[in-house]
């Protein structure tokens, strides 16, 4: 019998999937958008470090409180905080590193070609995700990948749009 990893305990793999799906959609969608309005790359990246760093914290809090919530809840008294730091503090770190992915390529490129290769990291990022989340779980791959990808491809499509439309209107 095959036994599990530490780290392959549901909540935990929840947790790090929920941070890295948010931090990757979210930030590509925010950061595409800021480019698609024509702000200047100095602004894409304050705005994406500002982003990833306060997210991450708000995630790694929401993680804990809320499950500290449902554990009180379940067991009807008080619970320890420790109890519920370990997957508050995957949601924090797998926010907080995954964010990188659509923040990098604004430094190394252009507005416009750092936003192409940003969604790009960003969908391979995802997909990588989908993937691994499968194999955790032993089901199909490439499906797994496929709608990963896909989610994330709706919310960068959603920045852009909102970009378009508010250069537009500004």
């Amino acid at each position: 019998m095959r036994t599990r990893s530490r780290f392959a305990h549901p909540e935990y793999i929840r947790n790090f999937t929920f941070g890295v799906e948010d931090s990757l959609a979210s930030s590509v969608g925010l950061l595409a958008g800021i480019a698609s309005a024509e702000l200047s790359s100095t602004a894409i990246v304050v705005t994406g470090f500002i982003l990833i760093f306060i997210e991450a914290l708000s995630m790694g809090m929401g993680s804990l409180l809320s499950d500290q919530s449902a554990s009180e809840a379940e067991v009807r008294h008080e619970v320890s905080l420790s109890k519920s730091l370990p997957a508050a503090l995957v949601m924090f770190t797998s926010y907080f590193l995954a964010g990188f992915i659509p923040i990098f390529p604004y430094v190394f490129f252009t507005r416009v070609d750092g936003m192409y290769v940003s969604i790009t990291a960003t969908l391979l990022a995802l997909f990588g995700l989908g993937v691994l989340n499968a194999r955790w779980a032993g089901i199909h791959v490439l499906k797994n990948g496929l709608r990963m990808l896909a989610i994330g491809g709706v919310v960068a499509l959603s920045g852009i749009i909102a970009g378009d439309f508010l250069k537009l209107v500004f």
